[in-house]
């Protein structure tokens, strides 16, 4: 039975982690990236769908590459970062329904062959993914700086080429530093956001 996560866990997690712009000098080990995603594996999709393809991006050849497709305000963070993620979602993940859902795996490829219902499947639980990869570098001590300004058709051509993948977002993962910290932003009240029914 799961158990209240202590009040410092949460700071670390939610309420005191802010969305960071400028980065230490401290690189992300390919053991930590991969640490990184065996955390982020176990997040639920539907149907374990699992679409979310991941570019780490982290040598100065990827960062020159990817650094100007980025809306201006970007590129700087990206060149800073010790590694910037490429959050993608493959339109072919049901190929891999055999061994993710064994069970259901061929009522869901045809399921999945209405071009809608693929796409709103693949983008939703991408995002989804995306946001253990926050939740998931947040518990292992990193900072996290998510981005959407890009050019998504630029990035899918220099990254996915040749696939069906197409990019969502972009996070910068690292050990954030003050430069370019904005002031906390207020959020939405509880009445504001939601109702009961």
């Amino acid at each position: 039975m799961a158990k209240r996560l202590s009040d410092p866990v949460l700071d670390q997690l939610l309420r005191a982690a802010r969305t960071h712009n400028g980065w230490q000098d401290e690189p992300v080990s390919e053991d930590e990236i991969r640490e990184l995603y065996e955390l982020v594996r176990w997040g639920p999709t539907s149907a374990n769908c699992c679409p979310a393809r991941f570019v780490w991006v982290r040598s100065a050849e990827g960062k020159a590459k990817l650094a100007p497709l980025a809306h201006e305000g970007n590129r700087a963070k990206i060149l800073a970062a010790p590694l910037t993620v490429i959050i993608g979602y493959d339109l072919d993940f049901p190929a891999a329904l055999p061994r993710l859902f064994p069970e259901r795996a061929e009522r869901l490829q045809r399921f999945f062959r209405n071009p809608e219902i693929l796409e709103a499947t693949a983008f939703r639980n991408s995002s989804l993914q995306g946001a253990y990869l926050i939740l998931g570098a947040r518990m292992l001590g990193f900072d996290c700086g998510p981005m959407s300004g890009f050019d998504h058709g630029a990035v899918d051509r220099e990254f996915f080429a040749g696939t069906r993948i197409k990019s969502n977002f972009l996070c910068s993962i690292g050990h954030g530093s003050t430069v370019g910290l904005f002031p906390r932003n207020p959020r939405l009240s509880f009445d504001e956001s939601g109702r009961f029914a």
